[in-house]
């Protein structure tokens, strides 16, 4: 059964949700970053991305998100180089940021919910500053060699709605450790069981080509190409031309044409082993 939330429930918030978010970015990248909060020494910095997730415990509940510029897109490029996609936009970084740091306040929900008895969640969200009175908490995140500054901040209305519903909860089940905050004690690079890691990439868009051959001329035949020349390519009239996303080869088919339109159906998809040998 679970403890109630101790007196100052907002430095429990900061510390789960900085649990769950390095949960979620070892998920994705195999290696456990260490994720410590603390409260902070002054206001977070000018220009800070700031995301507002209202929580279903009060009215009045609300954990705000804040990452300044270099955080989030240091953070964000470095899941989408972990899930094989080298050339990402800044929006892309934001984007994934966002969705992480989303998963790491579901998480706390998650959390929330088990310790307090009773449902927790949040829906929805929105880019928003912080209310006047919230309590603010650094969270350092360590991402390789660079230590990355984020911001929790904890609305008066759910550090109270915590305390209350906790003690309410500790009343009525007694005292014990069974759903305490989580710790950080694994070894960094250990991979642990989580929901499919490519839900935070799905929405990225790529680029997808077809190639149906390539052909190296001197540069004197170059000079020499006008209308109606003809380019004879390195592939067989019968060969698969090759489904090319973001620079690797991922596919070979044959061509088709559908209403007009060319397409391609796929007829072998290139193992993932072989994919990095296909870079271009």
């Amino acid at each position: 059964m679970g403890e109630p939330v101790p007196s100052g429930a907002a430095p429990w918030v900061a510390e789960i949700w900085s649990a769950k978010l390095a949960g979620a970015i070892e998920a994705m990248t195999g290696d456990l970053p260490q994720a410590a909060s603390k409260p902070a020494a002054g206001e977070a910095p000018s220009g800070t991305l700031w995301w507002q997730h209202p929580l279903s415990l009060s009215p009045q509940s609300t954990v705000w998100i804040g990452a300044p510029e270099p955080s989030w897109l240091a953070i964000g490029t470095n899941l989408l180089t972990s899930a094989g996609i080298e050339a990402s936009e800044p929006a892309d970084a934001r984007n994934t940021f966002l969705e992480i740091s989303s998963q790491a306040v579901s998480g706390f929900c998650q959390a929330s919910s088990e310790r307090l008895h009773t449902n927790v969640s949040t829906e929805g969200g929105k880019e928003s500053p912080p209310e006047a009175g919230a309590s603010l908490f650094e969270v350092a995140v360590k991402l390789g060699a660079d230590t990355l500054p984020l911001y929790v901040s904890v609305s008066s209305g759910l550090a109270q709605a915590l305390e209350g519903a906790g003690a309410s909860a500790g009343a009525a089940s007694g005292d014990s450790n069974e759903n305490a905050a989580p710790r950080q004690e694994r070894e960094p690079g250990r991979r642990k069981s989580e929901t499919n890691p490519l839900d935070l990439v799905m929405d990225v868009e790529l680029p997808v080509s077809v190639s149906f051959g390539r052909a190296e001329l001197p540069l004197r035949d170059v000079l020499k190409l006008t209308t109606g020349s003809i380019v004879e390519l390195n592939r067989g009239l019968t060969d698969p031309v090759e489904i090319i996303v973001n620079n690797c080869v991922v596919a070979r088919g044959e061509v088709v044409v559908i209403d007009g339109n060319y397409g391609v159906r796929i007829q072998e998809i290139v193992s993932r082993d072989k994919r990095m040998g296909t870079m271009r």
